[in-house]
């Protein structure tokens, strides 16, 4: 995919991201009735390119994307998502918005250098700008008061991300770090 001059200095940090991606070194750390339960995946990943989007006095530019995950060996997918990643140049903001299909949507960011290979975005439960919302049932049962994840462009094109959803289940002090991690390959 090439990107114009305009495309790549609006979308700072972003840019070395766009494009389609594929990571078959996944692994996946989350609840189960037994417990914690490791989960091994492969996973694609698209990211298009987007903007300017002119939202008032704010000019963003983007990534729409979509990921699915499937257990290695397996062909029914565990894990899929959709949202925005966006960059604010004049305030050096990173945002990633996603929805999940259980009802959970996350709004994670940070300030972030443009010249950035690495950086952390977070969100958390109560938030009014960077935060995460949960469906009511989910609600009941568990909230995730916390969401991580940091990315990491590495210096053979590839990227590394790793996410940590802290859950706090209702009746339990106790939070549950859900973990996924994966090292994507741009294939297109």
């Amino acid at each position: 995919m090439t990107l114009s001059a305009e495309m790549i200095a609006g979308l700072g940090p972003l840019a070395a991201l766009a494009g389609t991606w594929e990571g078959d070194k996944g692994i996946d750390v989350a609840m189960s009735a037994e417990g914690p339960k490791e989960t091994r995946f492969r996973e694609r990943m698209t990211l298009d390119p987007l903007g300017p989007v002119n939202n008032t006095k704010q000019v963003l530019y983007g990534l729409k994307y979509a990921t699915t995950a499937w257990p290695l060996g397996e062909e029914k997918a565990f894990h899929q998502e959709v949202g925005y990643w966006l960059y604010d140049a004049d305030a050096k903001l990173v945002t990633r918005g996603f929805m999940v299909p259980r009802g959970v949507l996350v709004n994670a960011g940070a300030e972030v250098a443009t010249d950035a290979t690495s950086f952390t975005l977070t969100a958390d439960h109560g938030s009014t700008s960077l935060g995460v919302l949960s469906n009511p049932i989910i609600e009941q049962m568990a909230n995730t008061v916390h969401y991580e994840v940091t990315i990491t462009v590495n210096p053979d094109g590839s990227f590394h991300y790793v996410e940590d959803t802290q859950l706090e289940f209702k009746g339990s002090r106790r939070l549950f770090h859900h973990t996924d991690e994966n090292t994507l390959t741009r294939v297109g």
